[in-house]
């Protein structure tokens, strides 16, 4: 069964870190670029950071420098180190594919993990 699931959100200050984790089940996830998106009240969903199959990363213009993306291979993981963190990075986030995932007209986004800032 196709599923993501997010974990490692909270309340932070500003300037502060969170590590987030999602764990993918039900995909051939090694061959997979595996991404984080993010979607504020009142806002679109947008994609964060993405990884390649091979470890090639990529980053919205709003996290470099400040967000770090990584891969777990053997544990099908994805993780999202976020320092350095503004109010304007509180979101709910999501890891899916890149592009995200859509079987028979079904998508298959997890549940999130809020990450609120503010002091």
């Amino acid at each position: 069964q196709v599923q993501f699931v997010e974990s490692g959100g909270g309340l932070v200050q500003p300037g502060g870190s969170l590590n987030l984790s999602c764990a993918a089940s039900g995909m051939f996830f090694r061959v997979l670029t595996m991404a984080w998106y993010r979607q504020a009240p009142g806002k679109q969903r947008e994609l964060v950071a993405s990884i390649t199959s091979t470890g090639s990363t990529n980053y919205a213009d709003s996290v470099k420098g400040r967000f770090t993306i990584s891969r777990d291979n053997a544990k099908k993981a994805v993780h999202l180190q976020m320092n350095s963190l503004k109010p304007e990075d509180t979101a709910v986030y999501y890891c899916n594919t890149k592009p995200a995932l859509i079987l028979s007209g079904k998508d298959y986004w997890g549940q999130g993990t809020q990450v609120t800032v503010q002091r």
